[in-house]
């Protein structure tokens, strides 16, 4: 296929890139610098410097193109969020930004748009003990600014799964961890003693940017048109263990203990690493993709981020 990839350049694409091209796609990937552009002519891909929150700018840069396949992995996380508005640039690609790349499939005469969604859409909050399918709703709003992001989760994927325009397929990726900024980061903090682990800590679903990227590949070539599929490995992840294994995979001592009251004067960080319990089922993706995770566990995962 010909796909156009947006956040060509971001984490995920990292590793989503070269297995596309060993798949035998060609890729031409949306960037905002020049220099993300020169990064992705040395991968072998085609650049377009654009701003996918432009509309007129993004058709227009993409006038004359054709392509089979549009694949949405634009964000603008750069580290860990730790404020609610943190997070708002990334809420608008997922609203605004997804209209206008639905816009441009249509010019572009794609039959396929994959996109990126997020296992947290199902609530930043305690689910218990049980494994959420994809039958599971969207958590329901009413719950202060979180409202802020379910928004652009939920206009995300109603744009794409909605589309009588194309075969629209959302993967609600779990916590991104491997070879990737966020978790070298956690490396490096643990080997200076600051990566402390809050008590309770949260009950997370990880999955390495590998596994993610195949799951991508795997949803271009199998995913169903106007399904949701969660991507994430085979056992959620206890955030103490987690972060305990971490230390371990640097080489340091285990992680102090802090009060998980602490980050309160941080809310979405208080809620992510302390009040949210969410476990994934990922047997809809094994069955309909037929994918599975190359790492399992985080257990088997971690090492890799030394490369």
């Amino acid at each position: 296929m010909r796909i156009v990839l947006a956040g060509a350049t971001g984490t995920i694409s990292s590793a989503l890139v070269p297995q596309l091209l060993a798949a035998g796609h060609e890729v031409v990937g949306l960037t905002r610098t020049t220099t993300g552009a020169q990064r992705l002519r040395t991968a072998g891909v085609t650049p377009v410097v654009v701003d996918v929150m432009s509309a007129d700018a993004l058709l227009a840069a993409l006038a004359g193109h054709t392509a089979d396949a549009v694949v949405h992995q634009a964000t603008a996380i750069t580290r860990t969020p730790a404020r609610h508005r943190d997070l708002h640039p990334t809420d608008a690609l997922r609203d605004v930004g997804t209209r206008n790349l639905v816009r441009a499939a249509k010019q572009l005469g794609a039959r396929k748009f994959i996109t990126q969604s997020f296992f947290l859409g199902y609530g930043w909050c305690d689910h218990g003990q049980q494994l959420l399918t994809e039958e599971h709703p969207y958590a329901e709003l009413g719950h202060g600014a979180f409202d802020h992001h379910m928004r652009s989760l939920r206009s995300n994927e109603e744009q794409v799964l909605g589309s009588a325009d194309f075969d629209g397929t959302a993967l609600r990726y779990g916590l991104f961890y491997g070879p990737e900024p966020f978790t070298r980061k956690m490396l490096a903090l643990a080997r200076r003693r600051l990566l402390p682990v809050p008590r309770p800590a949260a009950t997370l679903h990880p999955i390495h940017i590998a596994d993610a990227a195949s799951a991508t590949v795997a949803a271009l070539e199998r995913g169903r048109a106007g399904e949701a599929y969660n991507i994430v490995d085979d056992q959620p992840a206890d955030m103490a263990e987690f972060l305990d294994a971490v230390a371990a995979t640097a080489g340091a001592p285990a992680p102090r203990r802090i009060p998980g009251w602490l980050l309160r004067p941080t809310p979405y960080l208080h809620a992510l690493l302390v009040g949210t319990r969410i476990g994934l089922d990922n047997g809809k993706a094994k069955r309909e993709l037929d994918w599975a995770p190359r790492y399992p566990t985080f257990r088997d995962g971690l090492p890799s981020a030394l490369t």
